[in-house]
């Protein structure tokens, strides 16, 4: 097995299924020129600019000049730092890339940018995922943050107008990066991410989550406030971002944790950039936003933010027994019921999925409704019950097995409460957590996930052939010439001014004439 063949076998089925294969001899010649230019002007540019580990990381993680980075030789050099690395589509969905980074895989989207938009892309693109993030891993305490805030963005309750905002993105970058895409098309795909903004009801942790990473791991920056250094993958694979982002036109702020309440604009340049004192700085400003969330806090504030988001979270309950649902509504009690708890009951929808560790108790999905009871209790295993908890709540019914119970009724404070009939019943002093997303992702992908459009990367992979077509058969001879006149490191001047007539052809194509004047100058 290949050394990314090895790094695939070891991802649970649900992260696997996001993976595709880097196709290394699908890039064209001019792609190669693409990074060729990019890495040129960033490595000159930021060897002073960036943070020391910069230009060693680089070599560290076998990222090269002249030409992309192959995935294989990558994880050959990061295995040695306990990272690894897979291809992806693009855009893939927070919960895998956040899941995927807290166990030390970077998520390389395996296209890169046409030359059109060589200066910065808001797709994500191979000099982005490889040379803008791995690079910066070779510092140990770095990379430790990244696994740590990929955990704290996994676990963050994400709302359903979070995917909403995530498609019309994904969307975005898409049609922005197919040559055949219309002005029209454009147009609609910028409308749709405003009209997807728009929709927000709230602002969910997921999104707090995103910008705390986007303000730090994307575009941070470290150091002295009057003289930082660059770290920021964004800044670090983008040639105009890494030129204007130290220059006065953009405001430098300490990095605290209201960095996580300052929006971002993915579309163009950032006006202000958040620097850290040190990489140490950036655990005690993610410890500090990681003690705010409902995955942390549980109680009513959990309750109520997996309530607001509508989307599929877990509670886990006092014992350590974790409950995968969405949280309808909950029922406060007359007193409180524990520290931080007030509620009495909580309504979940189904299918519910019943877990310990993270690992489900194996079974089908219960497909009903299912309450979560507050207090001092225990249901028996099978049989009748009568329960009356310290909240002033009284359940009656038949207990099954497996946790289902029948006839039930339920009463708080003499008033009867109109409750399921048939449910999943479980009973709890107190809530520790509230976390984001299914308990147990494996077994919720196995029951639930759709390989869809999105898993099977219709739209990037067709972007990519038309990028492919686009590149004229005589065009591409020619940047296939220029490269191998380079690696044979043999280039006559009356060639090269053949190829720069010839070149004169295509007069939108500027990358080969530049690549032509780099022999010129070197022969």
């Amino acid at each position: 097995m290949t050394p990314t063949e090895q790094t695939i076998s070891r991802l649970p089925a649900h992260l696997r299924r996001y993976v595709v294969s880097q196709d290394y001899e699908a890039y064209t010649p001019r792609d190669h020129a693409v990074w060729r230019h990019i890495l040129g002007k960033l490595r000159g540019h930021l060897a002073d600019k960036a943070h020391a580990v910069y230009l060693e990381g680089l070599e560290a993680t076998g990222i090269g000049a002249e030409r992309i980075p192959s995935l294989d030789e990558m994880n050959a050099k990061l295995s040695r730092m306990g990272w690894s690395c897979v291809g992806v589509r693009g855009f893939i969905p927070p919960a895998v890339f956040t899941e995927l980074q807290s166990l030390g895989v970077l998520a390389i989207a395996a296209d890169i940018r046409t030359h059109e938009h060589i200066d910065y892309t808001p797709a994500p693109d191979i000099v982005h995922e490889s040379a803008g993030h791995a690079p910066i891993i070779a510092n140990r305490r770095y990379a430790e943050y990244l696994k740590a805030c990929g955990l704290v963005g996994f676990k963050s309750i994400a709302s359903v107008e979070d995917q909403a905002s995530f498609d019309a993105i994904r969307n975005l970058s898409v049609v922005k990066e197919d040559p055949d895409a219309s002005a029209e098309e454009v147009a609609h795909a910028e409308a749709r991410l405003v009209a997807a903004n728009a929709s927000r009801r709230f602002v969910s942790e997921s999104t707090r989550a995103t910008r705390l990473y986007w303000w730090t791991a994307e575009y941070g920056l470290v150091g002295q406030l009057e003289r930082p250094r660059i770290y920021g993958a964004g800044i670090l694979s983008s040639i105009a971002e890494a030129e204007h982002c130290l220059t006065p036109a953009v405001r430098k702020l300490r990095l605290d944790v209201s960095c996580a309440d300052t929006d971002f604009d993915i579309t163009r340049m950032q006006p202000q950039l958040f620097v850290a004192r040190d990489f140490e700085h950036l655990f005690e400003v993610l410890a500090e936003f990681e003690s705010t969330l409902a995955w942390k806090r549980g109680g009513d504030y959990g309750i109520e933010e997996a309530r607001k988001a509508r989307t599929v979270n877990h509670l886990v309950l006092a014992d350590g027994l974790e409950v995968t649902g969405r949280v309808l509504e909950s029922v406060p009690a007359p007193r409180p019921v524990a520290p931080g708890l007030t509620a009495a009951l909580v309504r979940m929808e189904g299918p519910v999925i019943v877990s310990r560790g993270g690992r489900s108790e194996g079974g089908r999905p219960w497909n009903g409704p299912a309450l979560v009871a507050f207090g001092a209790g225990a249901l028996p295993r099978r049989g009748p019950f009568k329960l009356a908890l310290e909240s002033g709540l009284e359940l009656e019914g038949f207990a099954s097995d497996g946790g289902e119970v029948l006839a039930l009724r339920a009463r708080l404070g003499g008033r009867e409460l109109d409750v399921p009939a048939v449910a999943k019943l479980f009973v709890t002093p107190h809530l520790p957590s509230v976390a984001g997303g299914p308990s147990d992702p494996e077994t919720w992908d196995r029951w639930f996930g759709e390989a869809a459009a999105f898993a099977e990367g219709d739209g990037e992979a067709q972007a990519r052939a038309r990028k492919a077509l686009a590149l004229h058969p005589s065009l591409a001879a020619l940047y296939r010439e220029v490269r191998n006149l380079r690696d044979a490191g043999k280039a006559k001047p009356e060639r090269l001014a053949q190829i720069a007539a010839a070149a004169t052809d295509f007069k939108d194509d500027w990358l080969l004439r530049t690549e032509v004047d780099e022999l010129r100058v070197r022969h």
